[in-house]
């Protein structure tokens, strides 16, 4: 449904609105990496594994366990040391979850009120951040023992940050209308 949509109308505001002489040239999401970092919690299996299962859970897919680069003494970090997970969705599974996150984990998270442009670097790709995982459907929130936070890193190949703020509107994000 989503794919449609960018086909039928997003593509088309697109191209007129900034001029593109080819359909290649016309922004989309290429990625989109779900992220959750450890903390504190980096020694505490059972609240990595409650993260994992989670994770899995919101995304369909097996997230990939992120490990420390380096060694710092003052975080108790190690080189190895598993410091947290993401998933990296493309293709079907990609337009699913952002579908899911559009009509209902935006509206699913408490006091929402939109969401901001800062989260946009200058190339039109954006990062939000999600206090509790709560607000994705497939967590109910009688079944968990621990709240973690996560971030939804959206990767676009548009060129400026003008182009990446038009594509996430036309897709229906909800921007908060005072930041402007």
């Amino acid at each position: 449904m989503l794919q449609e949509k960018y086909k039928n109308e997003i593509m088309p505001k697109l191209k007129e609105e900034f001029g593109y002489t080819s359909a290649m040239q016309i922004p989309k999401i290429s990625k989109i990496v779900v992220n959750v970092g450890f903390g504190r919690q980096t020694k505490e299996k059972a609240f990595i594994q409650n993260v994992l299962s989670g994770l899995t859970r919101i995304t369909g897919q097996k997230p990939q366990e992120n490990k420390a680069k380096k060694a710092i003494s003052a975080f108790k970090l190690r080189e190895g040391m598993v410091i947290g997970a993401s998933v990296t969705l493309r293709g079907k599974r990609m337009t699913d979850f952002l579908t899911k996150l559009i009509n209902l984990s935006f509206p699913g998270v408490r006091d929402f009120r939109g969401i901001t442009d800062k989260g946009m670097d200058r190339t039109g790709n954006m990062t939000i951040g999600f206090k509790e995982h709560l607000a994705f459907p497939e967590i109910r929130s009688d079944e968990i023992e621990n709240v973690f936070g996560l971030e939804v890193s959206l990767a676009t190949t548009a060129k400026t940050r003008k182009e990446g703020l038009r594509l996430f509107e036309l897709y229906g994000f909800p921007f908060k209308k005072d930041n402007k």
